[in-house]
């Protein structure tokens, strides 16, 4: 019999099918198909699972219909019916042949097997071989298998779409579109032998009966409808002969009877039923009525929501005795209870049984682990006892659980029918499984019960059974599988030499729980109990006892009684006084104390333990070796009248505060480390330096008699107790003689594993077996001494080999981790293979870290590869490392030996060198390294060992899964994942974005494969390679490389060094930043998946801001241009440049690093690549120091100027005048002093090179491109360069007089070359203007031209105050011309004090610039020349003034003044400091323009506070009734706290800026400065609140439907229209919609505006306003003809005639711009036409002006 059914159950090995009538069968997983079939034999003959083998519950999903055939019928032991199903389409399509077969039929089959271009699917016909080719099954796999391929067993409807060689080979498709709409036809040749179940047909209605319908389908075939079965919505609307669409459930295959379903469910092949359950399962309900009887099914009920539901005959009445027909007459209610449901029928079953409505449960969800239940034994069998629970429910009593003790013969005891009490040991309702336990013990235990190992409280008291006994201990076991281990010092207060004797497996124990580890799964129980007299705390007489017998300070022996959470509780010797010490008080070192903690055990004992202090309640007691030796020394104060500031004293953190650190001493005694002296670091958080219970050491800064305190400083610089070196070793030693004390503790076990363990040391060598590779690259191996001893190296430690599962490989050991019992080896051969040399003590070594700990490190020696361990700390203190001073593994290190020879440790020990040797070493090539997020990505992990027959070129499609900074994880079809790199997204990559952003997860793309990433070593594998097929495919969606024909697609071939050989220095290439690397300070980028570079810090950036904080500048993932410099050493990497090519020449600007600072001789600084050059003293500033160099010391980074590179070293300058362009000048020596040296030697002597001179321009010397100068102090006004000495005689005053002559006869010359033009070339400057001049500049001019620009725009600007003049006084750095030329156009620019306007913002003010690129200020102005006459000195005066000339100095100095007082008060001058606007603000106090050019002017200094302080300042000051301009500064406020604030502080403004002002602008201008600051989302929460705020306002809509579209959301703008129109009054609604519509004009659809102005112009067509925005808009955005066209519609209208005018006025002004001459005739003719009835009156009006009667129009 052939019957539909649905999933109703899927388990691992069968499906239950629900079928129709409240009936279900059972499908075992062998009849499935028989290609599943036989992969489940090939995984049973191999013994492993196969990878394309799908479960059960992969293949159907619950709900799915299917095609079942009845298999069997059976009866159980119950006595109840069981179906057995098979699902084959060997079985279910039997009755068809390959000649049956025709196009459009609609069959089941499962997928047989996988080709290239299709499926094989078996459709179980005899003779027929069925393809689904691929392009067919695209949108299922898609939309039904989540993009997954079909796989083998797989269920499907298909439909015949072609057949070949009558029926021999025929094609399939699954489309749903054609499966849902498939319907069965007499053509098809379909009758009743052969009718499928699941069919759709036409059908007419013969009969309507009051169980149902019959229906006639194919002429001749009748088939029935159950009344369950008819469409709900149309019951009781059927008639005779009614067509209807009807569905095959199933046909009897000996009385030919068809049953049909009308359910719309049924009526669409392939859809899941959506119903699956019921929502009140297993609830009783009272007074059901009943709906129907029948005699030989059942009944039907009623249910209160008017559903129907159903109960079996079988389920009517308890016994088949007591059922009475009569009672179940309609409208007689039952009580009842609803017990499952029927998918197939949509009904609930219910169940009248008394039984069924009182049982506990109903099914096996609703029993709890650890519940008490009764239940009924079923049989009794050797493993145990059966117990009936519910309805269908039993559990299983294991035969250790029957009772408290074991029982050679249960049956005795138990009896099948008998009622039994048992508790619930384990239920699991998805495997149907359930534990239960009769011991009585358990059952009428009130402990709470342990569930789960989160239920395990350390002191919690519960019951539990002896799951088993070992030498070491007794396992106990508890509910729900849950163990613990009971060690064998645990068992009893007194020794148990053997457990197995005393205990036994099923015993029933009271245990108490000592520790409990969840993550681990592991739980530690003791059967000494917390409660038993002996472990109480004792007495009061025993506490005055302890009182006597121990005091603070002394040493003592303890022994160890328990364990707690946190420490050990003792009891102090001889007298067993109950003491407790503290875990952190076990060791000077924070890691070995829970070490120790671990492995001690009651019953240990301890010596030499100092008592702390004693209390009432107990005894602290502390192990601290430190602590002790301070004591036993007499080191330790007793009161506090013994302790002086400057004392160095040992203690330990007692509590650990914001604002400090309290110390406790031995004695008692306690101080405070406030945080300033805490560390030499600067502390931000002191519980990162320090830990409570850590022993440190203090030195007492302060001490308070009167309150009894004292300060104590724990920085590193007051608590040197001697060399760094010394206590490192010191530390180190006791850290590692603490470990070897562990490891007797462990020797001490009974495990064999932790005995091997102690027994492992550092530097052992071990022949092992690799296990697994994980994906973390790190490698599991094992093999050791004990077999289930488990090894582990890292990645780092792998060393890039390539190791695979079973291969053998030597390792040496570096750490045994005691606490979790794991080894780290390393497979290094340089560790592995050891060279003999001997060691000298004291000697430096270059060693390298292998592995790291928190207390210490441990380091091979690059010469032998000996393992090395040296401490971490130098001192108790030194617990605090920032990022950049932490160690990696791989860096290398100078060590100081200090032993020979290894010791009980196995290893040597050593003391760390100068820091500045350490440098990071690599035991592989960079080049092979993989991407550190690519490598830790888990999604690209995903998938790594499927294969795949991808090559290079072609084109997939995939999903994307993840998106990371640098690269795009994509899964593709199959479940196999491929990685698209940064550089491989866009074809133009716009600089600072980020292309990886413009993805999403869930995103489809089409890519093509560009290479295959190997997943082992990360190298990219040529398609030749054999393991290509098992790399992570490589794949790109530029759109160039999608295009057809793209060829230059497998460059991946090619090697990373020989691509890198293809870039050459000076090429610009794109980059994405990778990551910062902090101890290399260099940016590691990717220019492409393969080739990456590095970009040196100082090649980063010129900027001191960006150099010091790399990681605010750049973002991972970010696009970079730079610049090729050129390969590295290993050719492994692009050295590249942010600042353009890195070329160290005469001239050149660059960033460098100090190396060294020589005193009195200047500075070393390196550059990258390896370049150094030197800083003389006197290039370090301009101006003069007297410790030039105690601002520099080594790695600080300064900008540099190259002056010479001449030698293998750099000459360099610092000097700010040498970084700005300037011109070499030449000095005669008769005009460098008015001394004449007889040695010109002595020039060299007094005028040293770089020494800062005041000179005067002669002339400019163009032949020879020079200037030359003038030293003399008759020149500059200056004392002479030369100091009058013996050495130096004063020029003879004929010599001067020669000179002073020939420079007139030079002067007079020049003067007269200047009339004639050939003269123009040269001249003078006859500007006065003093400078400071260097000899040398930083760029020497190619040629004269540029001098001679210069000097003619001097020339062009200077007043000719004076012909006669000999010289010009300049300043040679440029940049000071433009500094006057800005000062000059920025004069005025600030109005008059009276008549300063008023700053109207329409839109919002907005603070756009960052305090990078603000301007910054500028300098005032140069005082005039004029003034500096009078600072000559007095001895340049040959001659006494007269008193004519003393009126006239005093006249001028007047004159001086009230210029400088005048230029003060002039309203153009550009105010330069807080005073000038100080001055303008109190002048103009109701000026907001001068109010936030002073917040400017703070921010340009970066002075936030400064400008908050200025506006606050401006909102007092300005009056109230200047409501505009307050509204400025507010929004100014608003601005700077946007930027430079917190969303605290901004809020904070925003509230007070609504109650100042009206609170809409607030709202406005707030949503404005975050949209333009690119803050959406604040943005888009603002406009709602102002949408409930202000939703009467029209603007608040318009502006959020701005906000909207900008952001291209043009769907949520159109839905805010909505809503703006059911708010807003009606006589808005127009001027909204226009608003809106121009918006989308703008913004949005120019379609869809144009559609919403014909819907507002054809319901309002006389609106001219809409008509002419409407022109408007459309004259912007559409062509000619739609505006022709436009303008043709509206000269057309019914409107008044002065209306139409406007619209031909506008007519004809388009033609106009746009049209011809004849276009403009013919608008004319139009005009006339429609306002003028007759041909005078249309002459006479048409000249006049349509606005005015007098002047004639033209035009």
């Amino acid at each position: 019999m052939r019957i539909l059914g649905c999933v109703k159950e899927v388990n691992e090995l069968e499906l239950v099918i629900g079928l129709p009538n409240g009936l279900q069968g059972f499908v075992q997983v062998t009849e499935i198909c028989d290609a599943y079939t036989q992969k489940l034999n090939e995984q049973v003959a191999q013994e492993e699972p196969l990878k394309d083998l799908l479960r059960l519950p992969e293949l159907f999903s619950l709900g799915m219909l299917v095609r079942c055939v009845v298999s069997s019928v059976s009866i159980t032991e119950q006595g109840k019916k069981s179906v057995k199903l098979s699902l084959n389409p060997r079985n279910v399509n039997r009755v068809l042949s390959a000649e049956a077969l025709k196009p459009g039929m609609l069959l089941t089959g499962t997928v047989s097997s996988l080709e290239d271009h299709g499926y094989l699917v078996d459709i179980g016909v005899e003779g027929t071989r069925a393809f689904l080719p691929q392009q067919k099954a695209q949108e299922y796999i898609r939309q039904k298998n989540k993009g997954a391929k079909l796989k083998v067993g797989q269920y499907l409807n298909c439909i015949i779409e072609e057949m070949k060689g009558n029926g021999g080979v025929v094609g399939l498709s699954i489309e749903q579109s054609e499966i849902s709409t498939a319907i069965a036809t007499q053509e098809q040749n379909w009758n009743l032998n052969n009718l499928l179940p699941g069919l759709v047909l036409q059908a007419q209605v013969q009969k309507v009966t009051q169980f149902g319908l019959t229906l006639n389908f194919f002429t001749f075939f009748t088939g029935l409808v159950d009344f369950m079965h008819l469409d709900p919505k149309k019951v009781g609307m059927y008639f005779s002969n009614q067509t209807v669409r009807a569905c095959v459930l199933c046909v009897h295959p000996r009385t030919r009877a068809v049953r049909l379903s009308l359910r719309p469910i049924f009526l669409q092949p392939g859809r899941p039923l959506t119903r699956l359950s019921c929502q009140h399962l297993g609830a009783v309900l009272q007074d059901v009525p009943v709906q129907g009887f029948f005699n030989k099914a059942g009944a039907t009920f009623r249910l209160k929501d008017g559903a129907l539901a159903y109960a079996r005959l079988s389920h009517l009445s308890d016994s088949k005795n007591g059922f009475r027909p009569e009672a179940f007459k309609p409208g007689n209610t039952h009580k009842c209870r609803i017990i499952d449901y029927s998918q197939m029928d949509e009904l609930a079953l219910l169940s009248l049984r008394t039984s069924v409505i009182e049982a506990q449960y109903l099914k096996y969800h609703d029993i709890k682990t650890g519940a008490v239940i009764k239940g009924t034994v079923m049989t009794i069998k050797p493993f145990g006892m059966l117990v009936k629970v519910g309805e269908q429910m039993r559990g299983l009593v294991p035969a250790m659980h029957l009772a408290d003790i074991p029982m050679k013969n249960p049956e005795k005891k138990y009896h099948v029918g008998d009622e039994v009490k048992c508790r619930v040991l384990l239920c699991d309702p998805e495997a149907k499984k359930l534990i239960l336990t009769l011991k009585k013990t358990l059952v009428t235990s009130k402990l709470p019960v342990i569930t789960c190992y989160e239920d395990a409280k350390p002191g919690l008291q519960t019951h539990g059974a002896i799951l088993r006994v070992k030498d070491y201990g007794c396992i106990v076991k508890f509910y729900n599988d849950v163990q613990g281990l009971v060690p064998k010092h645990e068992l009893s207060d007194q020794h148990i030499p053997d457990p197995e004797k005393v205990f036994y497996v099923g015993q029933v124990v009271k245990v108490a729980v000592l520790n409990c580890e969840p993550s681990r799964e592991r739980m530690l129980l003791s059967f000494k109990l917390l409660s038993d007299p002996e472990r109480k705390n004792g007495s009061v007489e025993r506490r005055q006892k302890s009182k006597k017998a121990i005091s603070v300070g002394q040493l003592v022996d303890v022994k160890i009684l328990e364990k707690t959470k946190d420490g050990l509780h003792v009891a102090v010797l001889p007298h067993n006084i109950p003491a407790f010490l503290p875990t952190p008080h076990l060791s000077d070192h924070v890691t070995n104390g829970p070490l120790l903690y671990h492995w001690l055990q009651a019953g240990d004992t301890l010596h030499r333990v100092l008592c702390l202090s004693q209390s009432e309640k107990q005894v602290l007691l502390c192990r601290k070796p430190a602590l002790v030796s301070a004591v036993e020394d007499g080191q330790v104060p007793k009161s506090f009248s013994e302790i002086q500031p400057g004392m160095l004293l040992v203690g330990f953190v007692k509590s650990i505060k914001d604002y400090g650190v309290f110390v406790q001493f031995p004695s008692g005694l306690s101080g405070l480390a406030p945080k300033a002296i805490m560390s030499d670091k600067f502390v931000t958080n002191p519980s990162d330096h320090f830990v409570e219970g850590q022993t440190v050491v203090v030195k007492v800064t302060k001490v308070d008699e009167e309150k009894q305190r004292m300060l104590v400083s724990l920085r590193l610089s007051d608590c040197r107790l001697g060399s760094s070196s010394s206590t490192s070793l010191l530390l180190l030693s006791q850290c590692l003689e603490e470990l070897h004390g562990v490891r007797s503790l462990m020797g001490s076990q009974d495990s064999v594993l932790i005995q091997t363990l102690a027994k492992m040391t550092p530097g052992m060598v071990l022949d092992l077996v690799v296990q697994e590779v994980l994906e973390d690259g790190s490698v599991v191996l094992s093999g050791g001494p004990v077999p289930d001893l488990v090894l582990r190296a890292s990645r780092y430690h792998r060393a890039g080999q390539e190791v695979e599962a079973g291969q053998k490989r030597k390792a040496v050991i570096l750490h045994v981790d005691m606490l979790e019992l794991e080894v780290h080896v390393s497979l290094l051969k340089e560790l592995v293979n050891r060279k003999a040399r001997k060691l000298k003590k004291g000697r430096k070594y270059q060693a390298t870290v292998q592995h790291l700990e928190e207390s210490f490190a441990l380091a091979s020696l690059v010469e032998t590869g000996h393992l090395v361990a040296f401490s971490l700390a130098s001192h108790l203190n030194d617990t605090f490392r920032f990022d950049s001073e932490k160690l990696q593994v791989g860096q290398g290190v100078c060590l100081v030996l200090k032993t020979t020879e290894p010791g009980v440790t196995g290893l040597l020990l050593a003391v760390v060198g100068p820091a500045a040797q350490r440098v990071l070493r690599q035991t592989r090539k960079d080049s092979e390294t993989v991407d550190d997020d690519e490598e830790g990505d888990p999604a690209l992990v995903t998938g790594l060992r499927r294969q795949h027959t991808l090559a290079l070129g072609d084109t997939v499609t995939g999903t994307v899964k993840s998106v990371k900074p640098t690269h795009v994880v994509v899964t593709l079809e199959g479940g196999l994942v491929g990685c698209i790199h940064a550089s491989h997204i866009l074809d133009d990559v716009v600089e600072g974005s980020m292309p990886t952003a413009t993805l999403k997860v869930g995103q489809s793309v089409t890519a093509r494969v560009i290479g295959g990433r190997d997943v082992k070593t990360s190298k990219f594998l040529p398609i030749s390679h054999p393991r290509f097929i098992r790399t992570i495919p490589e794949l790109s969606i530029r759109p160039s490389e999608l295009e057809q024909g793209h060829t230059a697609l497998d460059t991946y071939s090619a090697s990373p060094g020989e691509k890198i050989e293809h870039y050459q220095a000076g090429q610009t290439v794109t980059c994405f930043l990778k990551k910062y690397n902090v101890v290399k300070k260099w940016l590691e980028v990717d220019i492409a998946p393969d080739i990456r570079g590095r970009i040196p810090l100082l090649l980063a950036s010129l900027s001191f801001k960006v150099l010091k904080h790399p990681d605010k500048k750049f973002q991972i993932g970010q696009a970079l241009r730079a610049t090729v410099v050129g390969p590295d050493s290993s050719r492994a990497f692009l050295c590249l440049s942010l600042i353009g090519p890195h070329k160290l020449e005469k001239g050149e600007v660059a960033m460098g690093r100090v190396v060294k600072v020589t005193p009195h001789k200047g500075l070393t600084v390196a550059f990258p690549f390896g370049r150094t050059g030197t800083v003389s003293v006197f290039h370090m500033s301009d101006s003069y120091s007297e410790t030039p160099l105690e601002d520099f010391m080594p790695q600080k980074v300064v900008r540099c100027y190259v002056l010479s590179t001449a030698d293998h070293m750099l000459t360099l300058s610092l000097r700010l005048s040498s970084l700005g362009p300037s011109v070499v000048g030449l000095a005669q020596f008769s005009h460098v002093s008015q001394s004449s040296p007889p040695k010109k030697d002595l020039y060299r002597k007094y005028l040293p090179e770089g020494r800062l001179l005041t000179a005067k321009v002669l002339r400019l010397n163009h032949n020879k491109n020079l200037v030359e100068l003038s030293f003399l102090p008759t020149d500059t006004g200056r004392p002479d360069v030369l100091s009058v000495s013996p050495e130096l005689p004063l020029q003879k005053q004929e010599e001067r007089a020669k000179a002073k002559e020939r420079d007139r006869k030079e002067e007079s010359q020049q003067r007269k070359e200047k009339k004639n033009p050939k003269g123009q070339k040269e001249g003078k400057l006859p500007n006065k203007e003093q400078t400071e001049v260097k000899r040398l500049g930083k760029r020497e001019r190619q040629d004269s031209e540029g001098v001679r620009e210069r000097v003619n725009k001097r020339q062009k600007k200077a007043n000719l105050l004076e012909e006669d003049d000999s010289g010009v006084e300049v300043y040679y750095r440029e940049g000071e011309e433009e500094i006057e030329e800005t000062k000059v156009l920025l004069r005025g620019m600030l109005p008059k004090p009276a008549e300063v306007p008023r700053l109207r913002l329409s839109s919002g003010f907005l603070w756009d610039v960052g305090l990078d690129s603000l301007t910054p200020a500028l300098p005032p102005r140069g005082e005039s020349s004029d003034s500096e006459e009078d600072e000559k000195p007095h001895q340049a005066m040959h001659k006494k003034k007269s008193k004519k000339e003393r009126e006239l100095e005093k006249q001028q100095s007047e004159k001086e003044l009230s210029r400088i007082e005048e230029a003060l008060m002039d309203p153009r001058r550009q105010p330069g400091s807080a005073d000038d606007f100080d001055r303008l603000v109190l002048s103009s106090p109701n000026s907001s323009i001068l109010w936030l050019q002073y917040m400017a002017f703070h921010l340009q200094a970066t002075e936030i506070e400064k400008a908050r302080a200025v506006a606050e300042r401006a909102l007092k000051t300005i009056s109230f009734r200047e409501e505009q301009e307050k509204l400025n500064v507010w929004v100014a406020l608003l601005n700077l706290e946007n930027m430079y604030g917190s969303p605290e502080s901004l809020s904070k403004v925003f509230e007070r800026a609504v109650q100042y002002n009206e609170p809409l602008k607030v709202f406005l201008h707030l949503a404005d400065i975050y949209a333009k600051s690119e803050k959406f989302q604040e943005a888009g929460e603002l406009y709602n609140r102002m949408l409930k705020r202000f939703r009467q306002e029209k603007a608040v809509w318009v502006k959020y439907g701005a906000f909207l579209l900008r952001r291209s959301q043009a769907g949520a703008c159109r839905r805010v229209l909505q809503r703006a129109l059911e708010c807003l009054p009606t006589k808005e609604h127009m001027d909204v919609i226009t608003k809106f519509a121009q918006l989308e004009f703008q913004l949005g659809d120019a379609e869809r505006a144009k559609a919403i102005f014909e819907n507002m112009l054809s319901t309002y067509p006389k609106r001219t306003d809409v008509w002419s925005v409407f022109i408007d808009l459309t004259i912007k955005h559409s062509s000619q003809k739609e505006i022709r066209d436009l303008f043709e519609r509206v000269i057309h209208l019914s409107l008044a005639p002065k209306k139409m005018k406007f619209f031909f006025k506008r007519y004809l002004d388009y033609e106009k711009q746009h049209g011809t001459e004849k276009d403009v005739l013919a608008v004319k003719a139009k005009a006339l036409e429609t306002l003028l009835p007759g041909p005078c009156f249309m002459l006479q009006t048409w000249k006049r002006p349509l606005t005015s009667h007098r002047k004639p129009w033209r035009g």
